[in-house]
């Protein structure tokens, strides 16, 4: 079909549209169109009119349906559909997601709309502005409009608390000068004032006035001091109770760890109790007490303090052994004499302690293999009575080629794993104090895999891992592994691999056997509340191995020197990954990825092991490229290539990735991208100098556009990505774009150049 065939199409569907939704109104009613926010600004008014109109539209409702071509095609489609007899079914899905019910005429209210835009201007310290609305008929639209007279904003002259000189007077005016919200010479703003109690109540909260909050303050404000300005009086409401005027110290913590929901409330004088550093804990036969002397991050006698008391909450519910977590304050009977103290109590309802699970999973691989993977997992929570978790991980699987150069080439592998975590750090000889908001986490890892080549070798890959990681706010987060031991050995090598190798000697790099004795640290952050318009996520790592073995013992050529007779790698590896995400509209969002790696295999070492070695290609990657059919460099992999080598990867990497992302209808999106990158060897033993790191590295980078189509079932999406190349690096440098070969009429450049990925989730 021609694109003068579906722009015609597109013509009649919207007339059809058009001419089907008048007749389906009711009579006297007209389909609400949209509306128009004009502004006059008289002088002094600084804050520009994108901005008020922006603010002011905020508060028309109900929103206008959406139009193509000026036709309302998804409301013609509510109608054409009709009323479903039934609640359920295919019928309501086609209605509800392709279509939306009409906004009638009889809905829009232009003089309420009106009102509240004036509130609205009166609450941000516009006084005395103006707002008429009104409606318009044009056929059988309605067209509203709202026309605006805004005077200059007032500012704030004076900020004076009426204080009678009491304690908590004294604390208010304290924390109110210090970070406050509104200030001398800012703009009035009704929201800011409200903000304003809301934080000197909560930072009250963290100098023990339990029982305040925000509605015992007022704020009282004076306009008619002339010059657009206003003072503001700050004071407590007479009728603030006694109790909220005081600070609260914690009399007691009580720890209930083996709390039922479900269960009849017994005698708390009967249930019997151990007091361990202060904390009284009832009833407890499955926990450690030591455990809840970390956890609980305040004791009996400390001023009431609210960050803590949301610490210890989060730290309890982070455990991961708890399925409720409650937490009740009480005063002390005798608090009214002059003590002000609180009783603290903690409800915890215990998750189930073991656990069973089997998984079976369905996959299929850009390097055109398919396959299966069974895994079952049993987990033991509180292990040692100290929330650990113990798991052990069994699993196996196999992955066949349906490509016919990769016939009887297929993987099977099988393997295990045990894993132990403390919610809390494990570190011999040193005692970390914990008080922060998140629980740290120390992991010891052991795990086995055997990986079957078919017709080629095995290996047995042998791994442990000693890991702490911990969150340092709600943004940012850390993972330290001092140990990270892996030994990969090869065997049953079969001679058709080594005739293969006799005349490619690089391949018996897969069967290297090889130590690595590694260490690694990574650090996150992401922007911290997900509402912004700009959303920035950094992450950085550093991955080492065999730096300290290889001092010891002076390598300094390729596998020259062993532990237990094997070659340890040595190298230095270092990852950046930095991802930007715009908010244009809501629903339109632009994403943007940028991936540097790079690593420095020496001495001991000529290159990366294949297990750290950088990819290049497939569904998150560049998409217009498979895994394993692209790079290093401008080397082009062979059939034999893909055969015989476990992955095609290199030592150093760059990827770029940006894509609009925009909504179809209802669940479904689509995105418009374009990816660049490449991987780059350090040595030419692998893939020669083709594929060897340049200076004019810049030249060998892979360009791909395409657009996808994704759904969103809330629980997951699923994404069907179409890309193409644009630019070949393994091409002759002059012939490496190929924006003049693209030819979608022609079915053998489809084949060779449309690439489709199907996955789950967003690429980045």
């Amino acid at each position: 079909m021609s694109v003068k065939e579906i722009f015609i199409g597109i013509i009649i569907l919207c007339t059809i549209s058009s001419c089907g939704v008048k007749k389906y109104l009711p009579t006297g009613e007209t389909l609400y169109r949209g509306s128009k926010v004009n502004i006059t600004k008289m002088k002094g008014v600084k804050e520009s009119k994108r901005n008020l109109r922006k603010k002011l539209s905020s508060t028309i409702h109900p929103k206008a349906n959406k139009f193509i071509l000026n036709q309302p095609y998804k409301v013609w489609w509510w109608f054409v559909i009709g009323e479903p007899k039934r609640k359920k079914g295919f019928k309501v899905f086609l209605r509800e997601k392709l279509g939306e019910p009409p906004v009638l005429s009889s809905r829009i209210k232009p003089t309420s709309i009106a009102e509240n835009m004036q509130a609205l201007l009166e609450n941000e310290g516009y006084f005395h502005s103006i707002v008429e609305g009104d409606t318009t008929i044009k056929k059988y639209y309605t067209y509203a409009k709202y026309n605006t007279t805004i005077f200059p904003q007032y500012t704030i002259h004076s900020i004076v608390w009426v204080s009678d000189g009491s304690r908590i007077m004294k604390e208010l005016q304290s924390i109110q000068e210090d970070g406050s919200l509104i200030n001398v010479s800012d703009g009035y703003s009704l929201t800011n004032i409200t903000n304003e109690r809301s934080r000197l109540d909560l930072k009250l909260k963290t100098k023990g006035y339990y029982y305040f909050n925000p509605n015992y303050l007022m704020a009282y404000v004076d306009s008619t001091i002339g010059g657009n300005q206003v003072d503001i009086m700050l004071n407590m409401k007479h009728e603030t109770p006694d109790s909220a005027k005081f600070p609260y110290a914690i009399n007691s913590i009580t720890i209930y760890p083996n709390y039922n929901l479900l269960a009849k409330t017994k005698d708390t004088i009967l249930i019997p109790s151990v007091v361990y550093d202060s904390l009284i804990i009832k009833e407890n036969d499955k926990f450690n007490p030591n455990m809840f002397k970390r956890v609980v991050t305040y004791r009996p006698h400390s001023t009431y303090d609210i960050t803590e008391q949301n610490k210890t909450l989060n730290r309890l519910i982070n455990l991961g052994n708890f399925k409720f977590v409650k937490n009740v304050f009480s005063s002390v009977p005798d608090s009214m004499g002059g003590s002000h103290s609180l009783d603290a109590v903690y409800y915890l309802s215990p998750s189930k302690k073991k656990s069973f699970q089997g998984q079976i999973d369905g996959f299929s691989k850009e390097n055109k293999f398919i396959g299966t993977l069974l895994s079952l997992n049993w987990k033991n929570r509180n292990v040692f009575k100290g929330a650990e978790l113990l798991t052990i991980k069994a699993y196996g699987g196999l992955e066949v080629s349906y490509a016919d150069s990769l016939k009887k080439n297929n993987n099977f592998r099988a393997g295990s794993e045990a894993s132990l975590t403390f919610p809390r750090f494990i570190i011999p000889f040193l005692k970390i104090k914990e008080s922060s908001f998140y629980t740290p986490h120390t992991r010891m890892l052991l795990g086995y895999e055997w990986f079957r080549k078919q017709g080629f070798y095995t290996k047995n890959v042998f791994r442990t891992q000693y890991e702490f990681n911990w969150k340092e706010t709600a943004n940012k987060e850390h993972s330290l592994a001092p140990i990270a031991i892996s030994y990969i050995n090869a065997s049953n090598i079969s001679q058709d691999f080594l005739d293969e190798a006799a005349s490619n000697p690089a391949i018996l790099t897969n069967v290297y056997s090889e130590a690595i004795l590694g260490s690694f640290y990574s650090y996150t952050t992401n922007t911290k509340n997900q509402n912004f318009r700009d959303l920035w996520y950094f992450n950085g790592s550093i991955d080492l191995s065999g730096n300290i073995m290889g001092l010891i013992t002076g390598a300094n050529n390729t596998r020259e020197k062993t532990i237990l007779n094997t070659p340890f790698a040595q190298y230095a590896k270092g990852d950046i990954e930095l991802r930007y995400l715009k908010k244009l509209k809501p629903t339109i969002h632009w994403a943007n990825r940028l991936q540097i790696g790079a690593s420095i295999p020496y001495n001991n070492s000529n290159m990366l092991p294949f297990s750290k070695q950088y990819i290049i290609g497939g569904s998150n990657s560049i998409r217009g490229f498979r895994i394993r059919q692209l790079g290093p460099g401008s080397y082009l992999p062979t059939l034999q290539d893909q055969t015989y080598y476990f992955i095609i990867g290199g030592d150093y990497k760059f990827l770029l990735n940006t894509e609009l992302r925009l909504p179809i209808v209802g669940n479904l999106s689509t995105a418009f991208f374009i990816d660049a990158g490449n991987i780059w060897t350090k040595d030419t033993f692998l893939f020669g100098k083709a594929g060897q790191i340049k200076k004019d590295m810049y030249k060998e980078l892979a360009v791909a556009g395409g657009f996808g189509v994704r759904y969103d079932f809330k629980i997951l999406l699923i994404r069907f990505d179409f890309g193409t190349p644009l630019r070949k690096p393994f091409l002759p440098e002059n012939d490496r774009w190929v924006f003049d070969k693209i030819d979608f009429k022609s079915g053998d450049w489809r084949r060779q150049n449309l690439i489709l990925n199907i996955a789950i989730g967003y690429p980045f």
